[in-house]
């Protein structure tokens, strides 16, 4: 009815072709899972992509800092820098979000009427991050290739997020990714004012 379009083909696909087709992100895959699925899971999967940050930051902290006195009392302490981390990782996504919204509402008000709208965005933002699950495996396989692996890590949770954009408020590819700039922008002076104050982002 709002797309004036026939009923949507993935209702007859595998949920494991539309879980591939998504990955590569195309747009129809998305609308199916946005519109046409009940996914619920947008809150644990938003902490769980949290967690992995954090624990990739955590880990790449301890690696700078390791202590191998077996009688170092304060080594169970270094457990807080995880939630510190996790603190971190939780308000530069805040920060990134907060500069998507922004923007998308500066430069088309019409498309975040209502309550609904924001939070219909918000859950397609949210599900379009499951990208950072991957940051878990990279660590893990520990290479030469590492940083490169998470530069492509951040780069596929970018076009996924503006895909989620373009099929939740049916924009062209501009807008969103202007946004995702902005979004980034904030982020990145969210980092910027952690490192002021010193502390390891």
């Amino acid at each position: 009815k709002s797309c004036q379009k026939p009923v949507d083909k993935y209702i007859e696909y595998d949920p494991v072709i539309i879980l591939i087709n998504a990955v590569l992100c195309k747009a129809q895959a998305y609308r199916h899972i946005l519109f046409n699925t009940k996914i619920n899971i947008h809150g644990k999967l938003c902490i769980f992509c949290l967690l992995c940050e954090a624990y990739l930051r955590w880990l790449q902290l301890q690696d700078s800092s390791q202590n191998t006195d077996p009688d170092d009392l304060i080594r169970y302490a270094k457990e807080w820098d995880f939630y510190r981390m996790f603190g971190i990782a939780s308000l530069e996504q805040t920060s990134f979000l907060l500069g998507i919204f922004i923007t998308l509402w500066w430069m088309r008000p019409e498309m975040l009427k209502t309550k609904s709208d924001f939070i219909l965005l918000l859950k397609a933002l949210l599900l379009s991050s499951y990208g950072k699950l991957l940051l878990i495996p990279a660590v893990i396989w520990e290479h030469d290739y590492t940083p490169l692996c998470l530069a492509f890590i951040k780069v596929f949770v970018l076009i996924s997020n503006s895909q989620a954009i373009r099929v939740t408020l049916n924009l062209n590819r501009m807008l969103p990714w202007l946004a995702i700039i902005f979004g980034l922008i904030l982020e990145n002076g969210v980092v910027c004012l952690f490192q002021k104050i010193g502390w390891d982002v």
